[in-house]
């Protein structure tokens, strides 16, 4: 019965720790977000800028953002967004979609693009934290 209780509090102190270590990752990758938010938006009241709004981006494809005007090797470049390829992206745009339009020399720490991966993924289509 004790070895039950302790094997039910230790993966209790394990969940709690990793949504723990996610927000800590959100909150660093709200913070890098910083870099986005010239050409980016995201959140409820999100609108395309330069770029296009990034809810709603883990699943989506690549290219499909309404209203937005994407290069054609954006559109036709088959990404399916999630956190490998966009972790691959992020390091460097132009080498992953070559001729996008994205003007940014990408985020070479891979622990500063986790970060970002997570907060954005945070949001919903509709800009909605889940």
């Amino acid at each position: 019965m004790q070895k039950q209780i302790f094997g039910t509090l230790f993966v209790m102190a394990i969940a709690t720790a990793a949504s723990g270590a996610l927000a800590q990752d959100a909150d660093a990758g709200k913070t890098s977000f910083n870099k986005c938010l010239a050409c980016h938006a995201i959140g409820e009241n999100a609108k395309n800028k330069v770029g296009p709004v990034l809810n709603g981006l883990d699943g989506r494809k690549s290219g499909t953002v309404e209203g937005y005007n994407y290069s054609d090797a954006n559109k036709n470049s088959g990404i399916t967004w999630n956190k490998e390829t966009f972790l691959e992206y992020i390091k460097d745009p132009k080498a992953k979609i070559p001729g996008t339009k994205m003007a940014f020399a990408g985020i070479k720490k891979e622990d500063e693009a986790n970060a970002l991966w997570a907060y954005i993924a945070g949001f919903d289509k509709d800009g909605k934290t889940k």
